[in-house]
């Protein structure tokens, strides 16, 4: 019993050294994991997708197992740093790591299963010129999904689809300027479901796609951050690549159904999938998470532009089936929503208030000249 709680309380120290204090794989904070042939801290999360490895790596609960010595003494000479130092030693800048939000599954198998960045096998040597991949990809109006072919291209910074597989005129060309590739497995129901969106015109157009083989979506994935990286720098010749990378994807900051009402408030209330996104200042709203092309859009400013949040409402609109109301202010309208729970209502309110906070960029005064002049900080009546 003595040498357990010595070797837990060494293991715990250990833990709260800066270099282990967050997860290995995702950043999560005050790992209590850990995998003792990789000699790595893991968050719960991660912990239990390097059990699908058992092969590679085998964990234990920091605070729950037994530890013998030889392993406290592992773990002791090694830790997240050396780790990082031999499976991340040559990363290149457009691969995405994973966040603490982000399912980490395909990372952690690229880093220790494949070893793709220990710089022995020569990956991503390769040139990015043309990729092409053939994806399940799902039908603009119906939920079935279909083969495509898709090709990028690092000489144009473009990605084209065609419908079929000898045609020689795409079905459509998505410029690197605004595309945004990210994983959306819960969303499209499929383990390696992909979502890529860019503008049409003026209005976000989605593409939903999957591979059956997880390590050919995710290196199309990568392939699109190395294209779009590419164009960045172009674009940007004198911006850093460290200023380039975290605009290689675009998270939603928050995303979910809510209720909406019309701008004199007394129209009926209706249910809509929103995302609302900080790097763009939209907040885009779909009749359901699938949709192909937005319904509206508003942008966010700030509060000297005459934008504020608040929790409910001070009008009498018609009520609708939920009951937590957010009021958005806006130098048009005032927005009213309608979250189904407390906990939503919340987020929903801390969200809008990140965006407004942020201090606005010249691209940001922009976006928001487009939408005034095509009257798209007003939401369509859908």
């Amino acid at each position: 019993m003595a040498n357990l709680e010595r070797n837990n309380k060494i293991l715990l120290d250990l833990m709260r050294q800066p270099w282990n204090n967050t997860c290995a794989d995702c950043g999560a904070p005050e790992p209590d994991w850990a995998s003792y042939t990789l000699c790595v801290f893991l968050c719960v999360n991660c912990s239990g997708m390097h059990r699908n490895l058992p092969s590679i790596s085998k964990v234990k609960s920091i605070r729950l197992d037994h530890w013998q010595d030889s392993l406290v003494e592992a773990m002791s000479q090694r830790g997240n740093l050396a780790a990082k130092a031999t499976y991340e030693k040559c990363v290149p800048a457009f691969i995405y790591r994973p966040e603490q939000r982000d399912s980490a599954i395909k990372w952690i198998r690229a880093k220790y299963e494949r070893r793709e960045f220990i710089g022995e096998k020569g990956y991503f040597q390769q040139s990015y010129d043309t990729i092409e991949a053939t994806l399940w990809k799902k039908g603009k109006n119906n939920r079935h999904f279909l083969k495509r072919i898709f090709l990028l291209s690092h000489k144009d910074f473009t990605l084209r689809y065609f419908t079929k597989q000898n045609s020689r005129v795409p079905k459509t060309v998505i410029s690197m300027k605004e595309l945004n590739a990210v994983f959306q497995p819960e969303k499209i129901g499929h383990a390696h479901g992909l979502q890529i969106s860019y503008l049409q015109e003026v209005r976000t157009r989605n593409i939903f796609v999957y591979h059956e083989n997880g390590q050919v979506i995710v290196s199309f994935f990568n392939a699109i951050r190395a294209t779009r990286l590419a164009y960045l720098q172009k674009k940007h010749p004198t911006l850093r690549q460290s200023e380039l990378v975290p605009q290689l994807t675009r998270h939603c900051l928050k995303e979910g159904y809510m209720e909406k009402t019309g701008p004199t408030q007394w129209e009926p209330f209706k249910k809509r999938w929103f995302t609302l996104c900080a790097l763009n200042r939209k907040l885009l709203y779909y009749k359901s998470p699938l949709d192909a092309t937005e319904l509206g859009a508003v942008f966010i400013g700030t509060e000297s532009h005459g934008y504020l949040v608040l929790e409910g409402s001070r009008r009498h609109s018609r009520g609708g089936r939920w009951h937590c109301a957010i009021t958005l202010h806006s130098p048009e309208r005032e927005f009213v929503f309608m979250c189904e729970q407390e906990l939503e209502q919340q987020e929903w309110l801390e969200a809008f208030g990140k965006v407004i906070g942020q201090p606005m960029t010249p691209e940001d005064y922009a976006n928001f000249a487009v939408l005034r002049l095509k009257r798209r900080t007003c939401f369509i009546r859908k």
